[in-house]
């Protein structure tokens, strides 16, 4: 055997090796494309999987993970754009190549950029048009994982920076010891008995955690002081949320969470700060994140007073609904204290 054959069947296997990682989907209820598919895929080194009922891989989708779906248009029971509009209610990043035997009967462009179909092939005997498309797509789809695991290592860079500035807050303030972690918590649970996406969720959970971070500016002897504060400060005291918003400003991953740092010491009768926002000029989850920063410090021990017990809290709570708090989320919380306490004291227990 030549040095250069001996070459390209290394390259090849080193190809069907890489391939092998990727796994597609093919559905056409003709199972005899399936069957070609199947060939001409295994030969190229894929890890391939055939289905003749459209619905049936719907659900196969719902439940398996696949990188690729090769798509057929015209099929029974419904169309392969019907297909892709069902898959692109619970999975928008599959990549997506539409096959078509009938020329004239193919989808309008429209129809294909609405879908997010990346690619689109006819069919012909030969498979060397649809293996160009699939390269390329595979090629995409490789640069799509790596961007998603830096940007997840950069997160992950981000989230122990701030942590590490969270936790020099927790060393200069005793009571944010914990404070924060139960902030996070409650307000999640709050977010959960509201129904609110894992999206928001994870908002709200990061949110809590990192609310108190301006305090890194308060200087310890207005932050420590175990007497009343003076006017002046007071006033140094209300800056921390303007300067925790400055702190991770800079960092566009937590844009999402600055209207917790920011405004949870807003009042829904806007007299709060530092803005003096009103009612629902307040953001949604920063008057949720108020509500459970307001309710842990009612329930911690302080240096000037004990904990207060939960009548004394519903009260509380009871009495500045649609003041201090919004009144509809109050509500829903209210019902946790007096239903579902066995949940805050599972948090309580958990952050002690």
């Amino acid at each position: 055997m030549r040095i250069g054959n001996v070459l390209k069947n290394s390259n090849d296997v080193k190809s069907q090796n890489s391939n092998a990682s990727y796994k597609i989907l093919a559905v056409d209820d003709e199972s005899g494309i399936i069957d070609s598919l199947s060939i001409f895929l295994n030969r190229s080194g894929y890890s391939y999987t055939g289905e003749t009922d459209p619905l049936k891989a719907i659900e196969r989708l719902k439940n398996e993970h696949f990188d690729m779906l090769l798509l057929d248009f015209i099929m029974i029971p419904i169309h392969g754009d019907q297909v892709v509009e069902e898959i692109r209610k619970f999975n928008k990043d599959l990549y997506i190549i539409l096959l078509t035997g009938h020329k004239d009967l193919a989808p309008p462009l429209e129809t294909i950029k609405r879908l997010d179909i990346q690619g689109y092939c006819e069919k012909s005997d030969k498979f060397d048009q649809l293996l160009l498309l699939i390269e390329s797509g595979i090629k995409s789809i490789a640069q799509m994982n790596e961007i998603k695991k830096i940007n997840q290592e950069l997160e992950k860079a981000y989230l122990e920076s701030i942590q590490t500035l969270r936790y020099t807050v927790d060393a200069k303030d005793a009571y944010t010891r914990g404070h924060s972690d139960r902030v996070s918590e409650y307000s999640v649970l709050i977010g959960k008995h509201l129904g609110l996406s894992e999206d928001t969720l994870k908002i709200l959970r990061i949110g809590g955690l990192f609310h108190d971070i301006g305090k890194i500016g308060v200087p310890d002897s207005i932050l420590l002081k175990d007497t009343k504060l003076t006017p002046d400060e007071y006033s140094e005291i209300k800056n921390h949320p303007s300067i925790g918003a400055h702190i991770l400003s800079t960092a566009t991953i937590f844009k999402d969470i600055l209207p917790i740092v920011k405004y949870h010491h807003e009042r829904y009768d806007g007299l709060g700060y530092p803005c003096q926002l009103k009612g629902e000029d307040i953001p949604y989850v920063a008057r949720i994140a108020t509500i459970a920063d307001s309710f842990d410090a009612m329930a911690s021990r302080r240096s000037y007073r004990d904990s207060m017990p939960l009548d004394s809290i519903i009260n509380e709570f009871e009495k500045c609904k649609g003041s201090q708090f919004d009144p509809q989320l109050t509500d829903v919380f209210l019902d946790i204290l007096r239903n579902h306490y066995s949940e805050i004291k599972q948090i309580q227990e958990k952050f002690v």
